[in-house]
């Protein structure tokens, strides 16, 4: 037994003439054995690569020149060999998940069976993908009107655990739980159009009644974690305001708005306008919302009724804060053809005027702007644009132009350019 663990070479007699020398060919005797071993293993090994790499290669220019078909013989010809190549890498796992769906989505005769059968298969090639493959099924089945199937594939989902991994993705569990929540939403939304073409209003309003708990219990939970939770908050709201649960519904927006643990969100500030609107807040607390709005997105479309509300206003501040509200707007491109804004300037401008510095309140809101706002609105170009497209814009920003500018003289005078078309 000892003699077969030892010196695996054959015996030898004793030669007087022996020395290392033999011990050093019998080494390299077994070193190129070695090394033969090793690269018979690579040279497999990199063959199975390198056939891995042409499928893939193969795939991808199927892909790019739109040839659909053929990407997929080619993926139902590999799948086991792209497997075995990157199991173990979510990376790479995730290649084959979305190669796989955006073949099936660009296939003229995919069916969803197909879908249902790569969204299983890819579910289980990787855990790290587990929860996003299960949210992007549910989608794929509510595009298709399986809503209910959708539900079930989240509900599965979110109770979905694997040891550590369900720790790592709690933030991605939530947002099942949240999008689960959002069919609930879908359905009441069904059944509330139905409602009333019954003849069991009572059996609908219960089922209604059960889906808007099962939702807001969920909902409710949702959005204590700082997100961005822009359709769930809306939807949840609108269910509030059906059941006539208006403080509620305004607790919801205010913190959505207001909590400082969220990211800033102009949404948040948005919705929270038009729910008091809708409800008929006082002109104060409208522009309170409109106020941190502004110092959020100063181009927002909502400006316009900020301007509004700051000119009804009689107190002086807000007056001067609709100038910087108005000129702030027209420091945007997308502004600067749009009547409505230049008439609200001028309309501020006029109402200015009963205070005796006002000449002073503009040239301070204007003095960052001399250099390039003559570019931006008051060229030659410019006026002769608007004397085609919109002579109303013309007229207006004329008769603004000696106050914005009263030391300098520029290309922009509606008078020369109408004389110069007329002759």
């Amino acid at each position: 037994m000892d003699d077969l663990e030892g010196d695996p070479r054959p015996p030898r007699e004793p030669d007087e003439d022996d020395s290392s020398d033999s011990d050093t060919v019998w080494q390299k005797s077994r070193l190129r054995l070695a090394h033969s071993i090793l690269n018979s293993e690579k040279s497999s090994k990199s063959g199975f690569h390198k056939s891995t790499r042409v499928c893939l290669q193969q795939i991808k220019e199927a892909m790019l020149h739109h040839r659909w078909q053929k990407a997929a013989e080619y993926m139902a010809s590999c799948p086991q060999m792209l497997e075995d190549n990157y199991k173990g890498s979510p990376e790479n796992n995730e290649i084959i998940w979305r190669l796989g769906i955006e073949i099936l989505h660009h296939h003229p005769n995919a069916k969803m069976a197909d879908y249902t059968n790569i969204y299983e298969r890819m579910k289980h090639l990787g855990v790290r993908h587990y929860l996003m493959i299960s949210l992007e099924h549910a989608f794929h089945l509510l595009l298709n009107g399986q809503i209910e199937e959708a539900k079930h594939q989240l509900s599965v989902a979110e109770s979905w655990r694997y040891g550590k991994e369900s720790g790592r993705q709690f933030q991605k569990t939530k947002l099942i739980q949240a999008y689960r929540s959002l069919l609930d939403y879908i359905i009441w939304c069904d059944k509330k159009v139905t409602h009333s073409n019954t003849g069991n209003p009572e059996g609908d309003d219960q089922d209604m009644q059960n889906y808007f708990r099962q939702a807001s219990l969920n909902l409710k939970d949702i959005l204590k974690n700082p997100g961005i939770w822009d359709p769930f908050v809306l939807s949840y709201v609108e269910m509030l305001e059906f059941y006539e649960e208006q403080e509620e519904a305004l607790n919801v927006l205010n913190n959505y708005a207001y909590n400082d643990t969220f990211p800033p969100n102009p949404n948040a500030h948005v919705f929270l306008f038009q729910y008091l609107k809708r409800h008929t807040a006082s002109e104060r607390r409208l522009t309170k919302v409109l106020t941190v709005l502004h110092a959020l997105v100063p181009s927002h479309e909502l400006m316009l009724e900020y301007c509004s509300l700051l000119l009804r206003s009689e107190k002086s501040d807000d007056l001067q804060r609709a100038l910087g509200v108005a000129l702030d707007m027209l420091d945007f491109a997308c502004w600067r053809s749009n009547v409505d804004v230049w008439n609200y300037l001028k309309a501020i401008i006029d109402k200015l005027k009963f205070q005796e510095d006002w000449m002073e309140v503009v040239s301070v809101k204007m003095a960052a702007r001399k250099d390039w706002w003559p570019a931006l609105h008051f060229t030659r170009f410019h006026a002769v644009r608007d004397c085609e497209e919109n002579p109303k814009l013309l007229e207006v920003k004329s008769s603004l132009l000696r106050i914005l500018y009263p030391d300098q003289m520029l290309n922009y005078i509606a008078g020369n350019v109408i004389n110069r078309k007329q002759t």
